[in-house]
């Protein structure tokens, strides 16, 4: 019997500080309980869990919530992983990261309480568009570099964009979302994790990586039919980490100077 089993028979309603979990600053007693939540449509399905729409009773605030299913966090060892996510993204605070207000949990699951994207997945709008005009895709590509700087000041590395993580709010203002494969680490990181399609060499090849693999991952971007294809232009696609071009560079790039809305706010309207 493990530590976690032990526990969940001396308590059959165990609260997430039975995991070691941090206190949540951002959720007050009386709304940490599911109850406290009408709980709407089903925004998306993971491995370990779905998201849905959620409206809190007393203040009728939307959200998400994000529900994981404490068996298969114990069944896979996610707990280091979990917390890690939890913990790096509840201190983020940008216009262009999905805010992370509190979490809580009961006997069976955990839920984080999550922004509302009012207008889905970048990837949805991807499939529905089939492509995006010149001004949406270097706005879009501006409030991910701004979002990935902020991060990487902080020294956290992403480690997984992707069309999927890539939100939108009501405004159409693009949000980073889902950070569970995120690190805050000065050093060099030998996990390979991410989505495979999306990995920077060092990373493939099983060497240390460092936050220029974000960088990667925005030229693999733009590199996709479905954006435009200047990956090549702003030297992001570049084996050596070191010559890759920094995100500071990028948002002063002739082509996002020329076509992103300082705003950040892009309407779904001007897609044609």
């Amino acid at each position: 019997m493990n530590e976690n089993q032990k526990k969940e028979e001396e308590n059959p309603n165990p609260d997430l500080n039975d995991w070691g979990f941090k206190a949540t600053p951002a959720v007050l007693p009386e709304f940490a309980l599911v109850g406290n939540f009408d709980i709407g449509k089903p925004l998306g399905k993971g491995k370990f869990g779905r998201v849905y729409m959620a409206r809190e009773k007393k203040h009728q605030y939307v959200c998400a919530l994000k529900v994981i299913y404490r068996c298969q966090v114990e069944k896979y060892d996610l707990l280091p992983q979990l917390k890690r996510e939890m913990e790096i993204q509840s201190t983020l605070e940008h216009p262009n990261i999905l805010s992370l207000y509190g979490w809580f949990g009961d006997d069976t699951r955990i839920f984080l309480i999550l922004e509302y994207a009012h207008k889905g997945e970048l990837y949805g709008l991807l499939r529905e568009t089939g492509h995006f005009t010149e001004k949406q895709a270097a706005t879009y590509i501006a409030s991910l570099a701004k979002a990935l700087a902020y991060c990487h000041e902080k020294h956290i590395i992403h480690r997984d964009i992707k069309p999927e993580n890539l939100l939108l709010d009501h405004e159409g203002r693009l949000k980073l979302a889902d950070f569970g494969w995120s690190v805050q680490s000065k050093d060099r990181r030998h996990t390979m994790c991410g989505t495979l399609d999306y990995l920077a060499p060092e990373m493939a090849a099983n060497k240390g990586h460092d936050c220029s693999v974000d960088t990667w991952t925005v030229g693999v971007l733009l590199e996709a039919k479905d954006f435009i294809c200047l990956s090549e232009h702003m030297q992001l696609l570049v084996k050596d980490p070191s010559k890759r071009l920094p995100l500071s560079k990028i948002l002063v790039h002739p082509w996002i100077i020329k076509n992103a809305d300082p705003s950040g706010v892009c309407q779904i309207e001007d897609v044609k």
